[in-house]
């Protein structure tokens, strides 16, 4: 078995993929946003879900690119892919149709119910930060049957009682709005410090583990809300040197999202 490295040579983004691809495992298709979601998904393809379908914004579906994509749009996901559908068919097919069992997003701000903002920081009107919006997360939030979310911070601002601005609203927010939604939400978020989960409508966030080192006290005090704890909570295996070799030299040896 692969030896496990110290921590201290695990980098935050290191520790979140290879966390959040673990996840994956035993799942077929999985719908991809940039970034960490992107590395988790090519990790857990070389790892714990060889069979697993990874699917694009852009409408590739099967994807195999010969190395990382910078961009939902980046041209390196059209070579070798099994499919590349119009956006159209895309989501009204294949997601909206349940086809996808895993939509993988990131955020800047998440509540105890799994909504979601990626939109603004601060007033709507007179933001202090202006972000990228949602792209394809609010139909990804209401088509895949869970979603995972990936945190890089794990504070009371990014993990926060109340959101700035709900970009992708959950379940129960849905449901509140007179829309069902087809899925559970968000089930999973894996941050700095630990994993998150809940079962779906009516369920709030828990934490169920926590980093090496972490203690549950550190992540209750790090969530803005007064934080459900399993009553076992297990600590997440560290990153496996066989992990970081293929995450570091296989899936991004040029850092495009490595830090």
């Amino acid at each position: 078995m692969a030896s496990a490295p110290t921590r201290a040579a695990v980098t935050s983004s290191e520790l979140i993929a290879v966390a959040a691809s673990r996840e994956l495992a035993a799942r077929r298709t999985v719908f991809a946003g940039i970034g960490l979601p992107t590395l988790a998904a090519s990790l857990a393809h070389l790892t714990v879900a060889p069979q697993l379908e990874i699917v694009y914004e852009s409408g590739v579906c099967g994807a195999h690119p010969s190395h990382l994509p910078e961009t939902i749009a980046d041209a390196v996901l059209v070579t070798g892919a099994e499919a590349v559908l119009p956006m159209p068919a895309l989501f009204g097919y294949v997601l909206q149709g349940g086809h996808i069992d895993v939509g993988f997003l990131g955020a800047a701000q998440i509540d105890r119910w799994g909504n979601l903002n990626s939109s603004v920081i601060g007033d709507w009107h007179r933001p202090g930060v202006r972000l990228p919006g949602p792209g394809g997360a609010m139909e990804v939030m209401a088509g895949a049957h869970e979603v995972f979310v990936v945190m890089r911070r794990h504070d009371p601002r990014s993990l926060t009682d109340s959101l700035d601005f709900c970009t992708s609203p959950g379940p129960d927010r849905a449901l509140r709005e007179g829309v069902t939604p087809r899925g559970a939400g968000v089930t999973r978020v894996v941050t700095d410090l630990g994993v998150l989960a809940r079962n779906g409508a009516g369920d709030e966030l828990t934490l169920v583990a926590v980093h090496p080192g972490v203690t549950v006290d550190q992540a209750r005090r790090a969530t803005g809300w007064d934080l459900r704890v399993a009553d076992t909570v297990t600590t997440v295996e560290p990153p496996t040197s066989h992990e970081l070799h293929l995450l570091r030299d296989t899936v991004d040896p040029d850092r495009v999202y490595l830090r």
